[in-house]
């Protein structure tokens, strides 16, 4: 037998910024993240409809910016798109993306800027993945849930066959830029629903965090804007840590800390119809599985309380009507989504626990009748 065996590795770069009024003329943030061997660079802007509605000033200021910064960017397009989970659910808004990097002769030395929420920002990024087997993109994130976590990780994703991100790449953006100036217009159903990935990883890696989280919950809610920007910048920077620092960037194990509380939240949007907003669905997936802990023995009563009341005093849900149902029997039909977390894992099953608050550990089983209780814990709960 004979064999060529080679390894290599790729060492990638991209940074989290931090703004205000990207679009002001004077802002030369976007131009300084824009390299090109031979400039002015070709970029193609895809905007999520919600922002361009509540900013009917963007376009416009899109290509005031791009016209005084001509000797580094060269607008081709500015192209809207469905916001909303239904913007990874449509194959003519992934088709109408791709059709636009081929119609302005997008390369691989262009860029494609998204501005919006996760769900734009991951088809998007989809989009530039497969487009030439990848096509340069900046990511423009404009909820707090995807400044904090979705939109400054290295994912990209299309839901397909029932299943939400059955379809996705592994490819880091060029770079990530929040301006705090896009979250004024945001409801306030919005606003507070990206929090949960904040408690999230403050659960999973940070006490500290946590505790501030707890202290700031009143003026979170009041929308103070200086609490949420500690928080933004807090959890982006412990999401990029985890992706540059825990060993596994690409996922290739089974093993997904900064999917804690996602197995069932997955499940939850899936079954209704993506009508819980995906930092809903990660609030009462949190809950559940912190409910499985106690249940469980591995977390205490204290600390499961200061949870659960955490998640009330923010103004989250700890329920919706899907996770009660049972359409087969005496089970409840959000634990299919147990299985489908596995086959999405690739691997065994992985499902990350706390211990307590700010260290998680992983099992690789889950109790049915533990899970249950958890489940029934929240009924009573709502």
């Amino acid at each position: 037998m004979k064999q060529i065996s080679q390894r290599f590795s790729v060492t990638y770069h991209y940074a989290a910024y931090f703004t205000e009024n990207l679009f002001s003329i004077e802002n030369s943030l976007l131009t300084d993240t824009i390299f090109s061997e031979t400039p002015p660079a070709k970029c193609l802007f895809v905007v999520d409809s919600g922002i361009a509605e509540a900013w009917p000033q963007l376009t416009q200021a899109i290509r005031q910016y791009t016209n005084a910064h001509a000797d580094k960017m060269y607008l081709t397009a500015i192209l809207t798109i469905e916001g909303g989970e239904n913007a990874k659910n449509n194959q003519q808004t992934l088709h109408h993306i791709l059709e636009a990097i081929h119609t302005y002769g997008i390369c691989r030395h262009s860029y494609l800027i998204a501005i919006g929420g996760g769900a734009v920002l991951d088809v998007a990024g989809y989009a530039a993945a497969i487009a030439h087997r990848g096509v340069r993109h900046i990511r423009i994130p404009t909820t707090v849930l995807a400044q904090n976590d979705s939109g400054v990780g290295v994912k990209n994703s299309f839901n397909a066959f029932g299943k939400k991100n059955f379809l996705g790449t592994f490819q880091p953006p060029v770079a990530v830029i929040n301006d705090s100036k896009f979250l004024e217009t945001l409801s306030q159903r919005d606003w507070l629903s990206g929090i949960s990935e904040a408690i999230k990883v403050a659960l999973i890696k940070d006490a500290t965090f946590f505790e501030q989280i707890e202290k700031d919950a009143k003026a979170l809610t009041a929308r103070d804007s200086h609490a949420m920007q500690a928080l933004i910048y807090r959890c982006a920077e412990l999401h990029m840590q985890h992706i540059a620092q825990n060993g596994d960037p690409f996922e290739r194990g089974s093993a997904r800390p900064l999917d804690f509380g996602h197995w069932a939240a997955h499940k939850l949007e899936s079954m209704s119809n993506y009508r819980i907003r995906h930092g809903e669905a990660v609030a009462i997936g949190i809950a559940l599985d912190c409910l499985y802990a106690f249940h469980a023995g591995y977390l205490s009563e204290s600390d499961t309380i200061r949870i659960i009341n955490l998640i009330k005093n923010l103004k989250l849900p700890l329920s919706a009507p899907e996770l009660f149902q049972q359409l087969g029997g005496d089970t409840y039909d959000v634990m299919a989504g147990i299985n489908e977390f596995r086959e999405h894992l690739g691997g065994n099953l992985t499902i990350t626990l706390i211990s307590s608050i700010g260290s998680g550990f992983e099992v690789h089983n889950i109790n049915n009748s533990y899970m249950q209780q958890a489940i029934d814990s929240l009924r009573q709960a709502a």
